[in-house]
């Protein structure tokens, strides 16, 4: 909007002289001239004086000198990998036979990847290391009041871990297939996840009620070198007892190749989508004496192809039980103040561990770290964090529950359990839950607490 006084120019003031001559005279005009210019000269002054001249030219900051500051390429990520990338040279994603669905198996897995990585070089290095975490849970709200609260805290949990670590983290809330529902949803996932990251050597799997109870442990990969296939499992348990929890398949690492594009398609053959799902189940409970309910399930088909095609198998898959890759939540989180004052009194003794630090340098920590924990132990019984706390037999979405233990502890462990991992990334934000049973409330560290104290 204008404002009405300078809507329209006005000529009333009493100060005005009529013009009565249609030209000037030489010499007013000079001084007339000369009036405005001097006028216009000071107003000039005053602008300059008052108002910095604008400066259109790039503006270059040197950094300070102590600073070694390397040009950066917008177009790479944080990784050194270039996110902007895409050469127009054909590779499987062009290939109009490929299929992302469990009904249409994957061929020449191996070599379709290698050109994928061939037109994107920056991919290429560091891609034995690079992992994808997969997850997720069902496609609708939670009966359990407070399923959804905690489904989004073991989401965050995850989110975390990956964050730490520099792993990406894909989750999942659909049903790809329409018949491979419950635990057997998530082979249409990984299946789905390899052929949308050709980049990563590693797809990992963990069950939405599964949490990382220790923050700062990274799998030992070059473990894993000659293997396709990494579960918590024991041979015993599977060549002499015949036990259907003889492995866990609730969290696994699985490579991403042919050999495991060949397994998943194997592995889901026994699922809902076959026409002999039936029959895979009653042939499961012959196998298996200790399997009482009669359908087919994923960790009962994996054991199953173990015990009857050793060969084929036995040699590509790693039956890890050093240390808790997965480990049964009961025999755990009652340890867990335990664990935290002996990782306190590493701590009083190691001031290079109490330290504040970057979130992002974390790794170095836990190297520091590793060197006091010789005579922790590994599973049950270590004071050691256990890697990943898994509530086997308690739903928290449903609510339902292994009829061995109420559901209150269930949802009291969980809550225990991601707090005293949470613990774990506070502490790099300044904060922590001085009580494991409460998420509500939390306790600020000093910044530099004495040897004699911790930081709770």
């Amino acid at each position: 909007m204008v404002c009405p006084e300078f809507s329209h120019p006005q000529s009333s003031s009493p100060m005005a002289k009529p013009r009565n001559r249609s030209f000037w005279c030489l010499p007013d005009a000079f001084l007339v001239f000369g009036v405005a210019f001097l006028a216009l000269l000071l107003v000039a002054s005053f602008w300059s004086f008052f108002t910095p001249t604008p400066n259109f030219e790039p503006t270059v900051t040197d950094p300070p000198s102590k600073l070694s500051m390397n040009p950066v390429d917008c177009s790479e990520s944080g990784f050194g990998v270039n996110l902007k990338s895409d050469p127009k040279d054909p590779t499987f994603y062009d290939d109009p036979e490929m299929s992302y669905s469990l009904e249409k198996p994957v061929k020449d897995w191996d070599q379709k990847r290698a050109e994928w990585l061939k037109h994107h070089p920056s991919f290429a290095a560091g891609a034995r290391e690079r992992i994808v975490l997969v997850t997720g849970s069902q496609p609708k709200p939670c009966k359990n009041p407070i399923g959804d609260h905690l489904l989004l805290r073991f989401f965050k949990n995850k989110v975390d871990y990956c964050r730490i670590h520099g792993y990406d983290i894909f989750y999942n809330n659909l049903l790809l297939h329409p018949k491979m529902g419950s635990y057997w949803a998530k082979l249409p996932v990984v299946k789905a996840a390899m052929l949308a990251h050709p980049e990563a050597e590693w797809i990992w799997w963990v069950d939405s009620d599964a949490l990382f109870t220790d923050m700062e442990f990274k799998l030992p990969l070059e473990r894993y070198k000659n293997h396709n296939l990494v579960v918590h499992g024991w041979p015993k348990l599977i060549y002499e007892k015949k036990s259907w929890t003889s492995l866990n398949a609730g969290v696994f690492l699985i490579r991403n190749c042919q050999w495991s594009m060949d397994l998943i398609n194997t592995w889901s053959s026994m699922g809902p989508m076959s026409k002999d799902y039936e029959k895979w189940g009653q042939i499961q409970r012959l196998t298996f004496k200790d399997k009482l309910f009669p359908e087919s399930d994923d960790q009962s088909a994996l054991v199953y192809l173990l015990y009857t095609e050793k060969e084929k198998y036995y040699d590509h898959i790693y039956l890890e039980g050093e240390f808790y890759f997965e480990g049964y939540w009961v025999e755990i989180v009652g340890g867990y103040e335990n664990t935290t004052e002996r990782y306190l009194e590493i701590e009083r003794g190691a001031p290079k561990l109490r330290r504040r630090h970057a979130e992002k340098v974390s790794e170095q920590y836990a190297a520091f770290r590793e060197e006091f924990l010789k005579e922790a132990g590994n599973g049950k019984g270590s004071w050691r964090r256990p890697f990943i706390t898994h509530f086997t037999g308690c739903q928290p979405c449903s609510g339902d529950h292994n009829l061995m233990y109420a559901g209150e502890s269930c949802w009291n462990g969980m809550v225990k359990a991601l707090n005293f991992a949470d613990n774990q990334v506070l502490r790099k934000y300044g904060f922590v839950h001085s009580d494991l049973h409460d998420s509500s409330t939390v306790t600020e560290i000093p910044f530099d607490y004495p040897a004699d104290e911790g930081p709770w």
